[in-house]
């Protein structure tokens, strides 16, 4: 009977006491809980984001370009454009500068360029450096090519593309040079070297090529492409042979364009601009350069 009561009293005190206890208990667990996942998804996100930051900021910029309704222009000057013109573009370098133009141009306009260059073609030759000669240059270039300019093409293709260059580059037509279009076959190439001429090895020059835009006439299968050995300061331990396929590699893609400058922005050559056209392996690689003075060229 004692023992009973006893028992009795002891249940009914773990009742009085112990139900607020369990309760707080059961309310700081489920706030830990709450609280727990909730920083828990936020560091997720936060990493999640940071992850894919690059690509966010990406169509940021494209989102701030497409959902605009309506633009505020200003008027236009007697040489300058009542419109916005959009050119697609992707950054491949900082070091060189170099900016890549996705369907430039059609398939068309390509083959148009081709036929009105493949009549001219000559072996392509070099700007001779103090003590050279074509005898111990040979082999550095092996392409053809011709230098036509947009007022001699008659198909008016050419005329088109430079006005777009000069949209694309924000620099007037007035400053490019004729088109040198170029072919490369099988085994072809040319060997890394500088678009700009440095007045010590070259001589004092009236302008300088501050920058050049590739225009890829054919889609190349296996080789050919575009380098730049010293992309972001490789290779430029002295080690470089000026003839290896290496660093950033742009593979040609007709229709497509290829930015990049050789003088950084106060007027010194970029030593990271060396550039040059790997071998030719399968296919036919056509290409439409154009180099950008930085001065007006005469006529």
């Amino acid at each position: 009977m004692k023992a009973k009561m006893v028992k009795g009293n002891w249940t009914w005190r773990t009742s009085k006491i112990g139900l607020p206890s369990l309760f707080l208990i059961c309310i700081s667990f489920f706030l830990a809980g709450f609280f727990g996942s909730t920083f828990f998804s936020l560091s997720q996100e936060h990493e999640y984001d940071l992850r894919l930051m690059p690509r966010s900021r990406a169509r940021l910029l494209e989102k701030s370009t497409k959902e605009e309704s309506e633009y505020h222009l200003l008027q236009a000057g007697k040489s300058g454009d009542d419109s916005i013109t959009l050119i697609p573009f992707q950054v491949l370098s900082w070091y060189p500068r170099a900016l890549y133009f996705p369907n430039f141009a059609s398939a068309e306009q390509c083959e148009s360029i081709i036929d009105v260059a493949r009549g001219g073609l000559k072996p392509s030759t070099l700007a001779l450096r103090k003590g050279e000669t074509n005898e111990n240059t040979k082999g550095i270039r092996t392409s053809s090519g011709v230098f036509v300019s947009a007022s001699e093409d008659k198909t008016g293709t050419l005329d088109v593309i430079e006005e777009k260059i000069a949209r694309a580059t924000k620099i007037p037509r007035t400053y490019g040079e004729a088109f040198n279009i170029l072919r490369y076959e099988i085994g072809q190439k040319y060997n890394s070297h500088y678009d700009a001429f440095h007045p010590a090895e070259y001589g004092p020059q009236k302008s300088q090529r501050m920058a050049s835009f590739l225009l890829y006439l054919t889609d190349v299968p296996e080789g050919g492409e575009t380098m730049f050995p010293f992309e972001n300061g490789l290779n430029m331990d002295g080690s470089y042979n000026y003839e290896d396929c290496i660093g950033l590699k742009v593979r040609p893609r007709k229709g497509d364009g290829l930015l990049f400058y050789s003088l950084v922005p106060n007027g010194t050559i970029d030593p990271t601009s060396l550039h040059g056209s790997c071998p030719v392996i399968k296919g036919v690689k056509w290409v439409a350069t154009k180099w950008i003075r930085d001065q007006v060229e005469d006529d």
